[in-house]
């Protein structure tokens, strides 16, 4: 598989995407800044958790997604399939390294385990550095256990940091981390919305992870709406379960009329990509048709007000919110 040379575009001080001519411009951006970091990432990030094999996540960052997410100490069987291509992509030595941003997660929630779960990852990918370190599955009744986790950020995160010479120690040293720190921004997968709601724009987190899709719309008036674009500040947001998590998205609920919009996987993505500040929609991709879908998907633009809210309807039919009787029909979208 031949690795392309497709730089991600530079954040200008306007914060404007210079684009690549594969991703014309439009109102949703294939590429934009994460956040409050300086991390340039595709609207489209790729996790290991459809078991996708290393070659297509290859063929991914070869069509321009640049946003991977790993993880190591939680259903490792089903990432571990495109450890090799990230090997190939994040590993020392690496070309093109600085052109991705590889997210890397740990379940284990104990600020003492934190040093061991980096030293998995760096074995694992052989890599000089993670660009976010997540925190995961942060639920109800992991707050206190957190904060303690959070603590431990600028022990983590930077150049010159306790981790970065204890991974020098251990690794050896290079340019890169020297550079870069072994870890160089601290993130969190949030099940609880509300304590995501209170670590917002906080100093010691710098991306969230929240659950998000037609089904389950928690998120935006817990989280997205309590975001401001143009803030500088502002907390990077990162999507998963877009397309389902009871059950697939994709199939058509109980009670919705014949010959109504089904949506596909990319059009899943697309809601979340159209909500307020969220920056990456988490893929499960299985294969390289998927991704190809998905990013001809994002070309298609943002959705319609009307569109999205046929989807909130369709979501709550998923959700048995409505009898058959009390579907309010002038919202129902038509399509073959």
């Amino acid at each position: 598989m031949q690795i392309l040379d497709l730089a991600p575009p530079k954040v200008t001080t306007s914060n404007e995407v210079n684009f690549n001519k594969k991703f014309p411009e439009s109102d949703l951006p294939f590429y934009r800044k994460l956040g409050r970091t300086d991390l340039t990432v595709s609207a489209l990030g790729l996790g290991g958790g459809g078991k996708i094999s290393s070659e297509d996540t290859l063929y991914a960052f070869d069509q321009g997604i640049n946003f991977f997410f790993y993880s190591s100490d939680l259903h490792h069987y089903l990432y571990s399939h495109m450890s090799e291509g990230l090997r190939k992509l994040c590993g020392r030595g690496s070309s093109v390294r600085e052109k991705l941003v590889l997210a890397t997660v740990s379940y284990i929630k104990n600020p003492d385990a934190a040093m061991a779960a980096i030293i998995d990852q760096f074995v694992d990918l052989k890599m000089d550095y993670i660009d976010v370190f997540f925190w995961g599955w942060i639920g109800t009744s992991d707050e206190p256990m957190f904060e303690k986790c959070l603590d431990r950020s600028n022990d983590l995160r930077g150049a010159g940091s306790i981790y970065e010479r204890i991974v020098e120690r251990m690794f050896g040293v290079s340019e890169r981390l020297k550079k870069m720190g072994a870890v160089r921004y601290i993130g969190a997968s949030f099940h609880d919305l509300d304590l995501a709601n209170k670590w917002l724009n906080n100093s010691l987190i710098d991306v969230a992870m929240v659950r998000h899709n037609v089904a389950h719309r928690t998120a935006q008036k817990s989280v997205f709406k309590n975001l401001q674009a143009e803030d500088p500040q502002r907390s990077g947001i990162v999507t998963f379960k877009s397309a389902g998590m009871h059950g697939p998205l994709w199939h058509p609920p109980a009670g919705l009329p014949e010959g109504c919009w089904v949506p596909s996987v990319p059009d899943l993505y697309r809601y979340s990509l159209s909500q307020n500040c969220v920056d990456v929609c988490l893929m499960g991709s299985e294969k390289r048709e998927h991704i190809d879908a998905a990013i001809a998907g994002i070309q298609k633009g943002k959705l319609t007000a009307e569109e999205i809210d046929y989807l909130n309807l369709y979501g709550d039919l998923h959700r048995h919110r409505f009898q058959n009787q009390n579907i309010p029909t002038d919202k129902l979208i038509y399509r073959g």
